[in-house]
């Protein structure tokens, strides 16, 4: 899988030559994801031939996707990066009540235009994006590409609203 952005955060992804999509990312990168081109193997299977190997593959894909967050404290470098770990049913009713705790918290509207409903909602997505990708690449990289024109969308609105 090749993975090119220039400077205009386009994003052409190619996978065994018969899979192509075009995605606008919010920052720029580069990667590189190789596997041995005699490889046959169906659509759905891993891509790699390791579970070792579709796991970096994957933190890879996900570090593209949602980048790490490095600070210093107290001297030292730290650096967060999103899980890998697969979620389970559990942690997506989790996530939802989570959402749903959040959003009365802070006291989001219900109807309407809300800063706040609308953050929390985009970190709901991002994190459901997360958990799809993990589990299949294509359909994690197709979610991104629809948030991403979707937040072109509403942004070209803002713009010609003023």
């Amino acid at each position: 899988m090749d993975i090119m952005v220039n400077s205009s955060y386009r994003m052409k992804i190619t996978v065994n030559n018969s899979f192509e999509m075009n995605i606008t990312m919010n920052s720029s990168f580069k990667m590189n994801i190789t596997q041995d081109e005699t490889s046959t193997r169906p659509k759905s299977a891993p891509s790699s031939s390791s579970p070792r190997e579709g796991r970096e593959e994957t933190e890879e894909i996900l570090d593209s996707i949602l980048p790490p967050r490095e600070w210093e404290e107290e001297g030292k470098l730290w650096r967060q990066s999103v899980s890998s770990t697969p979620a389970t049913r559990l942690d997506v009713m989790n996530l939802q009540e989570q959402l749903d705790l959040k959003l009365q918290q802070r006291q989001a509207r219900e109807t309407g235009i809300c800063q706040t409903r609308r953050e929390l909602y985009a970190q709901c997505f991002d994190e459901l994006i997360r958990q799809s990708t993990i589990n299949c690449t294509e359909r994690g990289l197709l979610l991104l590409r629809v948030r991403d024109e979707l937040r072109m969308t509403l942004h070209a609105y803002q713009v010609s609203l003023g």
